[in-house]
């Protein structure tokens, strides 16, 4: 079943209040490889791109 409006509505107004959107860009075809190892390895893009981040920034921070 399809979520109703109000929810809709309500998941919207949490995401604006928590989160920060992040806008990525890749060469064409690459998203393809990108998502299918997040899918293989984590199970979403958002959790792989978070590691990931996270990840670099761990190992930028420990080099300087």
């Amino acid at each position: 079943m399809p979520a109703s409006k109000a929810k809709i509505k309500a998941n919207a107004k949490y995401n604006k209040n928590h989160y920060d959107r992040l806008e990525m860009q890749v060469p064409k075809g690459e998203k393809e490889n990108i998502v299918a190892h997040a899918k293989a390895h984590d199970g979403t893009l958002n959790k792989f791109l978070n590691r990931a981040v996270s990840e670099a920034i761990e190992r930028d921070n420990e080099n300087t």
